[in-house]
C-alpha cells in the first residue's frame, strides 16, 4: 500500500514560506490561486495528489467564507501538524496584501500613471494564463471521459445562466447527484486519504464556536454600545454569509458600512480597487476598511479587528468539517458523488476562466498573445509561476509605456 506523500509531516516553518512566496505573487483572486496553489502543492512539492486536492476545492466551495482561504489554511493543518500549521499557513498568505492595504489606508497611495496600470493589467493577464493552466490539467484527470466530460460542461452551464455564489453551490450539488447516479462505475484512481490533525472533539468546538460568534457579539455590542464589538459583528457576520470569494463580500460590507455611515461610499469603493491591484485573498480589503473607517476603533486596531472577523468563519467552519471529511468520503456512494462534484469543480474554473477573468483583462489581440504566452511558460515550459507573473506584469508595464 502507497504511504501518501503527505503523510510526511513537514514543519510550520516550511509552510509559512511556502504560503508567504504565493502572498506576495499570487494575484487573480479565489480562483486563480486554487490554480497557484494546485500547481505549487500538487504538482511542485506533491503534498497531495489531484483527485484528493479536488475533493477539498469542492468542500471549501460548499461552505460559506473565502474558498482559497480555507484550502489554504487546510493544507497547512495537513502539512505542519496541526493548528499551527493552519494558521502559518494563513498568516503568510494573508499577512502581504493586508499591510499593502493597510499602507493605502493611511494614503500611501494607489497604482497610478500608466506604469502601475499596465503592472495591473499584466498582472490580470497572468491569472487567465493560471486558470487555464488549472482547467487544462483538472479537465484531464477529473473529467476524462464523456460522462464526466458531460457533467462539467453541465456545471460550466449552470453557473454561466446563475451568476454569483449560488451558482457555485447548485453545480456541486447538481454534479454530485450526477455522480451518483452515473458515476458508480468510472474508473480513476481514488484520492489520496487526507490525514487531518484535528480530532472530531475539537472539530465540534470548533462549529459551536462558529454559531457563537454569529450571536454573541451582537447581543453585547447592544448591551455595552461598544463600537469594537459593533465592528467585529459586521465583519464576521460578512464573513460568515458569504460563498465563493472577495467579490462576493463586497456587497454585504457595503450595507454593513456605508449605509451606516462608518465609511463613505467613494473610501470604499477605492479600498476595493485597490485589493485588486495586491496578491493575496480579497478579504484582505477588510483591513483596509478597519484602517479607514470613521469611528474609532480604526488605523491599525481596526484593521486588525476587521481581518480576523471577516476570515474567522470560514476558518472555523472548515475547521470543523474536516475530521469527519475523510470518514465521509470513504464510502463508495461518496466517492461516486466526489467524481460527479470534481467534474462539475472543472466546470466552474472553466465558467470563471471566460467571466470574469478573460473578460476583465484581454482586451485585444497583444493582451492575448501575452496570455498564451504566460500560458505556455507554465505548461511547456514548467516555469515556476512567480517569474511568469513577474515577466507578464513586467510586459504590461512595458507596453502601456510604450503607447497602451
Amino acid at each position: 500500500m502507497t504511504t501518501p506523500l503527505f503523510a510526511r509531516e513537514g514543519s510550520v516553518r516550511e509552510v509559512f514560506l511556502a504560503f508567504l512566496k504565493l502572498g506576495l505573487t499570487a494575484f487573480g483572486g479565489p480562483i486563480a490561486h486554487l490554480g497557484y496553489f494546485r500547481e505549487e502543492f500538487v504538482h511542485r512539492r506533491r503534498w497531495l495528489d489531484e483527485a484528493a486536492y479536488a475533493d477539498l476545492v469542492a468542500l471549501c466551495q460548499f461552505l460559506p467564507g473565502p474558498a482559497s482561504s480555507q484550502v489554504g489554511f487546510s493544507l497547512g493543518l495537513m502539512r505542519g501538524g496541526g493548528l499551527a500549521g493552519g494558521l502559518a499557513a494563513w498568516t503568510a498568505f494573508t499577512l502581504p496584501s493586508a499591510l499593502l492595504l493597510v499602507a493605502f489606508a493611511y494614503g500611501a497611495g494607489a497604482l497610478g500613471g500608466p506604469v502601475g496600470s499596465g503592472l495591473v493589467h499584466g498582472l490580470k493577464l497572468v491569472a487567465v494564463a493560471v486558470v487555464a493552466q488549472a482547467v487544462w490539467g483538472m479537465g484531464r484527470s477529473l473529467a476524462p471521459d464523456v460522462t464526466r466530460a458531460s457533467i462539467a460542461f453541465s456545471a460550466l452551464c449552470l453557473v454561466t445562466a446563475l451568476a454569483g455564489s449560488a451558482g457555485q453551490v447548485v453545480a456541486i450539488a447538481a454534479g454530485a447527484m450526477a455522480g451518483l447516479v452515473l458515476c458508480r462505475q468510472a474508473a480513476g484512481v481514488p484520492g489520496q486519504p487526507l490525514r487531518f490533525p484535528v480530532s472530531r472533539r475539537a472539530g465540534t468546538v470548533a462549529l459551536l464556536l462558529f454559531g457563537l460568534f454569529l450571536v454573541l457579539p451582537s447581543l453585547l455590542a447592544e448591551v455595552l454600545a461598544s463600537q469594537g464589538l459593533a465592528m467585529f459583528d459586521a465583519f464576521y457576520r460578512a464573513g460568515a454569509l458569504v460563498f465563493g470569494g472577495g467579490h462576493v463580500v463586497l456587497p454585504l460590507l457595503r450595507t454593513a458600512l456605508v449605509e451606516t455611515g462608518w465609511i463613505g461610499p467613494d473610501a470604499f469603493l477605492a479600498g476595493y480597487g485597490a485589493a485588486q491591484a495586491v496578491p493575496g485573498p480579497l478579504f484582505t480589503v477588510a483591513a483596509y476598511l478597519g484602517a479607514a473607517l470613521g469611528p474609532e476603533p480604526n488605523g491599525l486596531a481596526g484593521a486588525v479587528i476587521a481581518l480576523v472577523a471577516v476570515f474567522m468563519p470560514g476558518l472555523l467552519l472548515v475547521y470543523g468539517a474536516l475530521p469527519f471529511w475523510d470518514a465521509f468520503r470513504a464510502k463508495p456512494l461518496a466517492q461516486a458523488a466526489m467524481r460527479g462534484a470534481n467534474a462539475a469543480v472543472v466546470g466552474i474554473l472553466a465558467a470563471a476562466l471566460y467571466d470574469p477573468l478573460w473578460t476583465g483583462a484581454v482586451l485585444g489581440p497583444r493582451d492575448f498573445a501575452l496570455a498564451a504566452g504566460a500560458f505556455l511558460l507554465l505548461t511547456i515550459g514548467a516555469a515556476p509561476p512567480w517569474i511568469v507573473v513577474v515577466l507578464t506584469a513586467a510586459s504590461g508595464a512595458g507596453f502601456a509605456v510604450l503607447g497602451g
